[in-house]
């Protein structure tokens, strides 16, 4: 809104000027301009005043017959054949010529009337048709869209998804696009305002009204609708892409675990890599247990091997090629200890392992074992290792391509800030690309620390986080509560407590005549603050409140615990799929018309949005997250296109 708020300031100022230049300016319309706060009345305001290319109305001006256009809107009862021979000179050749040149010019201001372009508006809003047609020759090649090759939908209802692919379809040369109201009646609604009676001067004015309304204003209604009604798909859109990666952010991670990952494959074998607690590499190997090498015993001695030999207690296998197959394989073998098998998304995998982030933390490694390493990563946790991946490449989002990319861009960086600040990042594991995202940090602060951290050691305090170069007092205050220290000398640096207010803290222990260590997680104690105590001009209720709930859970991560999914081992293809079966399955994705659901083979099936409840759903965020585990019914199966249907109702 602010940013609106500046453009349209910025609009303002160039208006006034381009008026004013033109002589025109009054203090009355100075005042409507400045009062004006939207951007669309404003560009009503400014149309008569508008810098004109070579329009027909501009043309009939000049051969001087705007007098005859001002003498036709005045609608006298006779003499309209008298008057135009008034008008004939070197450039007029006739009074057909004159007359015709007078309705350019009150077609023209037909389309710049405030009133007439807010009643054609208003119809649009209310009744608007979009339309969609195959563009002729294109049904083959545009088969994909076969669904818009003869749609029509009420504007205002059209769905945000439908509309962007109809766009999509549109920009790829497959569709013909249209937003139309009830010409009839916008056309008498503009009549009854600039028609005054059955002359024969009124008839002309009738006749421009129509060639105004069809050759200028509804094209431009329609130009603004077009861009209004995508304007809103895409903020529906990205709504979307933001609320799935805020979900697939937070997701349950396992913990600083040591964990076997495996990005899985068939003709260049599985790359195996072995991770520390920290998510340091510690091994690396393949190994080809599928076809065509089919070295099943070898490759499982070495998974047992590596398991006791680097105490592994989970194992991470990526949902891509082969996933199924290795982890059938993984949950085979015997093992010396208790081991967990988690299958983890890969999307975006390949976009880290060939990126500048993975070069710089693995420069002797190729593209598979870095991809091997996010995979393990991911598992520990997905908020630390997904931050190092354009959100686009993530694959949660809907026409994330066709949608405006620096509101795209915005969104999602912001969701991202959003999410790191609410869990919290540990300062002395932290790399630099998480840190990048503390509110009060960047990209430059993010380095220094890192840097200052590499020659000092680890931090033992945040107040330690001013002697890192340029992280001025501003930086501090905005970043510190949000950065935890772990068996930091004061306890509540790995807490979400601001060092500002360490000593409301320190005041509340020594009232209740103990430590701030003792205060910490002691229920009863915290209970009995009366927080009225404490308050003052710069401190307030709420943020008391606050500080009572984080000394109850110092540090406490806001996401659950990483879940083992077990898919059913009968279903490995899509042939293997019969309708009415009923399967265990994990959503990978939200949209506004359902979600898709793996249910362990390569293509995921659809549930859509009428399917989801045994309710009415509105939105499908009410019911569903991501990454949730489910229970899905089969509804049908399509083989030649790849879909199926699902169902989640009394499931």
């Amino acid at each position: 809104m602010y940013d609106k708020m500046i453009e349209l300031e910025k609009r303002k100022s160039f208006i006034l000027k381009s008026i004013d230049e033109q002589g025109k300016l009054t203090d009355e319309l100075k005042q409507k301009i400045d009062d004006c706060m939207e951007a669309i009345e404003l560009e009503d305001i400014y149309l008569p005043y508008k810098p004109k290319r070579q329009t027909r109305a501009e043309i009939a001006r000049r051969k001087g017959l705007e007098g005859l256009a001002k003498w036709l809107m005045s609608q006298p009862t006779a003499g309209v054949e008298q008057k135009a021979a008034n008008f004939i000179n070197a450039e007029v050749a006739d009074t057909d010529e004159a007359l015709k040149g007078a309705c350019d010019i009150i077609a023209e201001w037909v389309n710049e009337d405030e009133k007439a372009r807010q009643t054609v508006r208003n119809i649009f809003a209310r009744e608007a048709v979009i339309t969609s047609k195959v563009v002729k020759g294109k049904e083959t090649e545009g088969e994909k869209y076969s669904d818009y090759f003869d749609f029509s939908a009420i504007l205002s209802r059209c769905p945000s998804h439908r509309l962007l692919a109809i766009r999509r379809g549109e920009a790829e040369g497959f569709l013909r696009v249209s937003i139309s109201p009830d010409d009839d009646k916008c056309i008498e609604k503009l009549s009854a305002r600039f028609v005054r009676n059955h002359s024969e001067a009124a008839e002309y004015v009738k006749k421009a009204v129509i060639d105004g309304y069809k050759r200028l204003l509804k094209p431009s209604i329609e130009t603004e609708f077009a861009n209004l009604a995508k304007e809103k798909a895409d903020d529906e859109a990205i709504s979307v892409f933001a609320d799935n990666l805020r979900q697939l952010l937070l997701a349950a991670p396992l913990g600083q675990k040591r964990i076997l990952a495996i990005d899985p494959g068939y003709r260049t074998g599985c790359k195996v890599v072995c991770l520390g607690e920290q998510g340091d590499l510690l091994h690396n190997e393949t190994i080809y247990p599928h076809p065509p090498q089919n070295e099943f015993s070898k490759s499982a001695a070495k998974i047992t091997k590596l398991v006791s030999t680097y105490k592994i207690e989970a194992i991470a296998i990526g949902n891509g090629t082969a996933s199924r197959e290795t982890e059938r394989f993984i949950a085979n073998l015997q093992y010396d200890r208790p081991v967990k098998v988690f299958v983890v998304s890969e999307n975006g995998a390949s976009i880290y392992s060939a990126s500048k982030t993975a070069r710089e933390e693995f420069p002797d490694y190729d593209v598979t074992v870095r991809g091997a390493i996010s995979i393990g990563r991911r598992l520990a946790d997905p908020l630390a290792e997904l931050v190092k991946i354009d959100p686009k490449s993530i694959g949660v989002g809907q026409y994330q391509h066709d949608v405006d990319q620096t509101k795209l861009k915005r969104a999602l960086d912001r969701t991202v800030e959003s999410c790191v600040n609410l869990v919290g990042v540990d300062l002395n594991t932290a790399s630099k690309h998480l840190l990048t995202y503390v509110s009060g940090l960047g990209e430059t602060l993010a380095k220094n620390i890192i840097d200052y951290r590499s020659e000092n050691g680890p931090f033992a305090s945040r107040s330690e986080l001013k002697k890192v170069p340029r992280l001025g007092e501003k930086a501090f205050e905005q970043c510190a509560g949000f950065l935890r220290i772990s068996n930091a000398k004061n306890p509540l640096d790995n807490s979400a407590v601001h060092p500002e207010s360490y000593v409301i803290v320190e005041k509340m222990a020594a009232d209740l005549q103990c430590s701030v260590k003792e205060l910490i997680g002691n229920k009863s104690k915290i209970e009995s603050i009366d927080l009225r105590q404490y308050q003052s001009e710069t401190v307030g209720e709420e943020t008391l409140t606050d500080i009572l709930h984080e000394l109850e859970k110092p540090g406490r991560d806001p996401r659950q615990t990483a879940q083992v999914l077990e898919f059913d081992p009968n279903i490995r293809t899509i042939d293997d799929v019969r309708e009415g079966m009923v399967l265990p399955g994990i959503i990978t994705n939200i949209t506004n018309f359902g979600c898709f659901v793996d249910f362990g083979i390569k293509e995921n099936g659809l549930v859509h949005i009428s399917e989801l409840a045994d309710r009415f759903v509105s939105n499908p965020t009410d019911v569903v997250s991501l990454h949730q585990h489910v229970k899905v019914r089969v509804l049908s199966i399509d083989l030649q296109r790849k879909r199926i249907q699902l169902s989640m109702k009394s499931v």
